[in-house]
């Protein structure tokens, strides 16, 4: 097993996505920043804001991954800390749906007080300015970018099978939408409909919500085990099929099981075989291991084993 790096192709991926991240973080403390100076008593308005700040984890987690999982193994982790990837995919899963859970909460319990949130007046170069301007502003600055930076990082994710980057993606989906609901509920103030932020702002947390709830359960699968997915988690990788379509053409091989597990980017485990004559050669085995290590280059740790017999289903079968 030698130290993973990415293959050379993916490499320029790589410092893509990690100049995008760094993008994000200046950005999003700019657009928190002018949403703080904005903000006044508007829910929808705080959701932005808290959104924004909390969307800081996600792109902060992708980058602390990318340098632990680099560190190779040693004989303290003797199968390197890839595992950092999916622990930073559950940091940032676990944003959204803090995120998602608080903005519904505040914002329902305004709306069964019955609160009128105002929108006054500023002092801006000496002209009584209506604040909700200056709002609008703020969240078109919090829209734009946040949906611009998110398709960008999708593409990349599917590239580089990174759960943490589709997160990420995700939190700045959340974040345009987020504006742009506020939007509606600073004008609903301006035209006399107060419950219009309040609206808005539910609107946003159940989204959000169902985000971050999708993405916890799916990195915590990841994290027990479970098998491996596709990066925006809608199917079960290919890549199990792939493997047990290979075993299934060997002339040698009676019937045989994959059991792959994923850790970051890549994925390990086993491939049982049972070999027709009840032996299996060496030269054998080493020729089927490097085979599948060929399949992909998320395949990182695969180990052969000859057994008597499968106690365990294939995953295609279950």
């Amino acid at each position: 097993m030698s130290d993973f790096e990415l293959p050379k192709e993916l490499e320029p991926v790589q410092r893509k996505a990690v100049v995008l991240e760094w993008i994000t973080i200046a950005y999003l403390i700019s657009a928190v920043i002018f949403l703080a100076l904005t903000l006044g008593q508007s829910q929808a308005m705080k959701a932005a804001w808290v959104e924004d700040l909390l969307s800081l984890l996600p792109a902060i987690a992708f980058l602390v991954a990318n340098r632990l999982r680099r560190g190779g193994s040693s004989a303290k982790f003797p199968w390197g800390k890839h595992r950092a990837v999916t622990i930073a995919y559950l940091a940032a899963s676990f944003a959204l749906l803090v995120v998602g859970s608080l903005v519904f909460i505040d914002s329902a319990l305004k709306l069964i007080a019955l609160e009128h949130p105002p929108i006054g007046v500023i002092q801006l170069f000496g002209e009584e300015v209506w604040l909700g301007w200056p709002m609008l502003a703020a969240l078109v600055w919090s829209a734009v970018p946040a949906f611009f930076l998110g398709r960008a990082k999708l593409k990349l994710a599917d590239e580089l099978h990174d759960k943490v980057l589709y997160a990420d993606a995700e939190m700045n989906r959340a974040d345009w939408m987020t504006a742009g609901a506020a939007m509606v509920g600073v004008l609903g103030i301006g035209i006399g409909w107060w419950w219009a932020d309040g609206v808005a702002a539910l609107f946003i947390s159940l989204d959000i919500m169902r985000d971050g709830l999708r993405n916890v359960r799916a990195a915590n699968h990841d994290l027990m085990d479970a098998r491996p997915r596709t990066h925006d988690n809608s199917d079960f990788h290919p890549l199990v099929a792939e493997i047990e379509e290979h075993i299934d053409g060997l002339d040698w091989v009676e019937e045989g099981a994959v059991r792959l597990r994923e850790e970051g980017h890549v994925f390990t485990g086993e491939v049982l075989v049972v070999p027709r004559d009840g032996e299996a050669s060496m030269q054998r085995l080493s020729r089927l291991s490097d085979d599948v290590l060929e399949m992909s280059w998320k395949l990182y740790d695969v180990v052969v084993v000859p057994v008597e017999k499968l106690e365990v289903p294939r995953p295609g079968r279950d």
